[in-house]
């Protein structure tokens, strides 16, 4: 467990959580994109375009998707627990941290910390517990206290079958998608910092996991994870997956994909 959570946790560092209002970051690739009756959408972050319906989950359903790729071998690594334990992780501690690593008050660098800190210390929504994990171990320790101490849990990811420099094109659903048993879950993603940091949280409300196995346009081979929440009548009015799909505020069953940066964990029976 702990080493897969190892092996991943290498992974780039953005913001991307998809569950609420978030801000999410360009990774200063090119998109390429062939998909022409998408054209309309020329005016929208590309990056956004991983929302769909539960109905759009049907084999041979074809989709415009986005999925973020990174170098993993240019992200920051999570640092030892008693090493972040010692480092402050406050908002108000931004300027002695920014001394600490050598980052201008105007940079990008410390631009991005700061939305970092602040996001880690905005009010949850209802039903909602968040925690920002500045290592493998708080990490984990948050898991056990959502699961319990003494219930196993797994890790799910996004995969890519095929290696591509194409972030945004059509998907066509290959198979019936496999529904994982997920009483609870915790969702983690990468937050920009100069050293890893994970976003996680829980929702008290129902929400469905699956595994969807994807092809791409271009051949691209994808086994993505895609998390459906039945109830968003907590998320803001004028969160984006709302204008993605053109739906009502508060409409249920949005889903999105998860790129392969960020993981899921659910119970293992």
């Amino acid at each position: 467990m702990a080493d897969d959570l190892i092996s991943k946790g290498n992974s780039v560092l953005r913001l991307h959580s998809m569950d609420h209002d978030r801000q999410t970051e360009d990774d200063g690739t090119t998109v390429q994109s062939r998909v022409d009756p998408l054209s309309h959408m020329d005016h929208m972050d590309l990056s956004v375009m991983v929302f769909f319906t539960l109905k759009d989950l049907k084999v041979g359903n074809s989709m415009p998707i986005y999925f973020r790729k990174k170098d993993s071998s240019k992200s920051p690594r999570f640092l030892p627990r008693q090493e972040a334990d010692s480092i402050a992780f406050s908002l108000k501690e931004l300027p002695n941290l920014l001394r600490l690593f050598s980052f201008s008050r105007d940079s990008p660098q410390a631009k991005a910390m700061e939305a970092t800190l602040r996001e880690c210390e905005s009010q949850a929504i209802k039903g909602e517990t968040k925690f920002c994990a500045t290592s493998l171990e708080s990490m984990l320790g948050f898991a056990s206290s959502i699961f319990g101490s003494n219930t196993r849990f797994k890790t799910l990811a996004t995969e890519h079958l095929t290696k591509s420099s194409t972030l945004f094109q059509n998907y066509t659903v290959l198979t019936t998608p496999e529904e994982i048993p997920a009483p609870m879950m915790v969702a983690c993603h990468t937050v920009p910092y100069p050293y890893a940091v994970l976003y996680c949280h829980s929702q008290v409300t129902e929400n469905r996991v699956f595994k969807v196995s994807l092809d791409g346009e271009n051949g691209d081979k994808v086994t993505a994870v895609a998390v459906c929440h039945k109830d968003t009548t907590q998320w803001n009015r004028n969160h984006v997956s709302f204008r993605v799909l053109g739906i009502e505020p508060g409409t249920p069953g949005v889903c999105h994909f998860f790129p392969a940066d960020n993981f899921v964990l659910v119970p293992d029976p």
